[in-house]
Order: C-alpha cells, then sequence, then structure tokens
C-alpha cells in the first residue's frame, strides 16, 4: 500500500480526501459513515450570519403577530430571543465528538465584529481549523475591488489576532487576481486557500415567470480551473493549496495533486454517488501510485505545476491562442452539420 498521508494547514491527514462543507455532515451517522469510508478530515455545514438575522426576524414577527388587538394587551408571548449561533456551535461540536478525525468549522458573516465573534465562539467547541468563507455578492455599485478585498483581508488579520487555531481561506473564482489575494491573505495569518468557493445561481422558469433555486451541483470539467491555480500557486506560495469543485473520481484527485494541490474537497460526488465513493477515490489514487511506483503523495505533487512543467506556457493564455490556432481539429471531433 502507498503512503496516502499529507498536511493541510500543519494538520497531518491520513490522506487528501476531506469532505466539504455541506447539509450532509449536520447528521451524525453520515458523519460517522464519512470516518467509516476513510475521509481525512470533514468540514461542518457554514455558520452564515445571514441566516441567523433572518431566523431572528421572522421569530420576531410571528412573536408580534397578535399584539396590541386591543387596549389592555401589548404582546401575547412572553418576550423570547432567537438564541442565535448557540444551536449551530453545539450540534458543530457534537460532530466533533463523535469522530477522531479533524473536523473543520466553516463560517460566513455580515459584519467585521461579528466575524470575530463567531469566531471566537467556534474555536471554543474544540474543532480543529477555521474555514472562512467569503461567499458575498456584490450589490453597491459604489464599491470598488480594491476596497472589497482590503476588507476581507482585514477580517483574515482580525481573526487570526483572536483564535490560534488553523485558517483557511475558501475564495470566489471571481477575483480579478486570485494570486495577489492569496499572497495579502497569506501575510496576514492565513494558513491555507480553497479553491473554489461554487455560488449558488438563482434560475428562472419561462414557463411560471418565477424564479426558482436548485441544487447546482458541480460538473466534472468545474475543477479545471481549481487545477489551473493550483498549478500556479504551488512552489510560488507557503500556504497549503487545498482544490474544491468538479472532482468526482481518484483521477479527478490525482490531477490536483499533480498540478499542485495539498488535498481535495467533495460534495456533489457524495450526493450523487454516495459516501462509499470516498473509499472508491481512495482505492484509485492508491492503485494509480502503485502502478506508477510512487511510495508517497509528496513524491508527485506539484510535478506538473508551473514550476516544475518544461512547458512553461502551460498555465498561460497562450495555450488558448494555440488551441485557437488549431481550430481543424475541433471540427474533427464535432462536425458542424
Amino acid at each position: 500500500m502507498s503512503l496516502l498521508s499529507t498536511q493541510y494547514m500543519g494538520i497531518e491527514l491520513k490522506n487528501p480526501v476531506i469532505v466539504g462543507a455541506s447539509n450532509m455532515v449536520t447528521d451524525i451517522d453520515k458523519v460517522k459513515k464519512m470516518e467509516d469510508a476513510g475521509a481525512s478530515a470533514i468540514v461542518y455545514k457554514t455558520l452564515f450570519e445571514e441566516q441567523i438575522q433572518l431566523e431572528n426576524l421572522q421569530l420576531e414577527e410571528e412573536m408580534s403577530e397578535y399584539s396590541e388587538r386591543n387596549a389592555e394587551m401589548l404582546r401575547l408571548f412572553p418576550n423570547l430571543e432567537h438564541a442565535g449561533p448557540q444551536e449551530h456551535l453545539y450540534h458543530l461540536q457534537k460532530a466533533r465528538e463523535a469522530v477522531d478525525i479533524p473536523i473543520i468549522a466553516s463560517l460566513n458573516c455580515i459584519y467585521d465584529e461579528t466575524w470575530t465573534e463567531y469566531a471566537k465562539m467556534i474555536q471554543e467547541t474544540g474543532v480543529h481549523a477555521l474555514e472562512l468563507n467569503f461567499y458575498t455578492t456584490p450589490q453597491d455599485y459604489d464599491r470598488d475591488a480594491r476596497t472589497i478585498i482590503a476588507e476581507q483581508v482585514e477580517i483574515v488579520s482580525q481573526i487570526r489576532k483572536v483564535v490560534h487555531i488553523p485558517i483557511s481561506v475558501k475564495l470566489s473564482p471571481f477575483y480579478v487576481n486570485v494570486l495577489n489575494v492569496c499572497s495579502q491573505m497569506y501575510a496576514e495569518g492565513a494558513d491555507g486557500f480553497v479553491l473554489f468557493n461554487r455560488l449558488f445561481q438563482p434560475d428562472i422558469d419561462p414557463d411560471t415567470e418565477k424564479h426558482f433555486y436548485n441544487y447546482n451541483l458541480s460538473n466534472v470539467d468545474d475543477n479545471k480551473l481549481a487545477m489551473r491555480f493550483a498549478g500556479i500557486l504551488h512552489g510560488n506560495m507557503r500556504g497549503y493549496i487545498c482544490s474544491s469543485g468538479g472532482i468526482y473520481t481518484g483521477y479527478d484527485a490525482i490531477k490536483m495533486i499533480l498540478a499542485g494541490a495539498d488535498c481535495i474537497q467533495v460534495v456533489s460526488t457524495l450526493y450523487q454517488n454516495g459516501i462509499g465513493q470516498i473509499t472508491t477515490i481512495l482505492n484509485d489514487i492508491n492503485e494509480w501510485m502503485e502502478k506508477k511506483k510512487y511510495k508517497n503523495i509528496d513524491a508527485f505533487r506539484g510535478k506538473l505545476s508551473k514550476k516544475n512543467t518544461k512547458d512553461p506556457f502551460t498555465y498561460k493564455r497562450s495555450q488558448y491562442v494555440d488551441i485557437l490556432m488549431k481550430s481543424e481539429e475541433i471540427f474533427k471531433k464535432y462536425p458542424i452539420r
């Protein structure tokens, strides 16, 4: 058997397969099955401050719905307050206690002070690391990119000051220069980066003329973007790299590691193929390594990164230009009728 162990954010992992944040991990039985299937770590479902704020507003509206129906009645129900993040933190701690593998918390907040407040609460649950989920949609025309990035870098800096556990940042692919963002965040205390966050998108039903939301599971081709930036970052930045999105098989995971990723996160493939797919991925990696005579992950990690590849143009735009210049090849594969 080949040695599949690796490191992520300084944490020793038995293999490079991490289960990403999703609703699946809120079920303790499923968490235990993930561990049994071979997962090296699990990212717990994201704590969204926005959801807490919404639930708090809904509770207040429900409690005051029948208030002041007559002159002698101000409130029908006693004053109650939303539990805030406490319920999430309770279940997060239960998940941590249920398994022996590392549990990584995930956090997304609205206000600067809440980021640090919730980060400290999360650390108290005993989790092994914290993943900052900068899930945001631009809504203000007056805020430029530099301001948004500076705010996010400052959040990393402030959280690093109040927690001692490792910190990773799950990034959107929509930065103008992901490399510069990673460099800034690493300088402020980020230990690793998850490339990339899959943002849920609204859809429109033309028949009903209404918006609807689907689960937007990733597609296999989605992994090429993460692979590209893993290849560019490897050897050029000291932070750890975790590839995410469109990783369905052991073959996909191997590609990410060859590019330079330290580990990978899977979610969509578990929804489609079941938790047992973790074992299949690990078996595929092991069989490939034995076939190639690689004794450990380090033996081939980053072998095809920008730093180590013999083709200097692989990760540059010239690759795209080269494809355009060979346009006749695509017509052979996809003849136009």
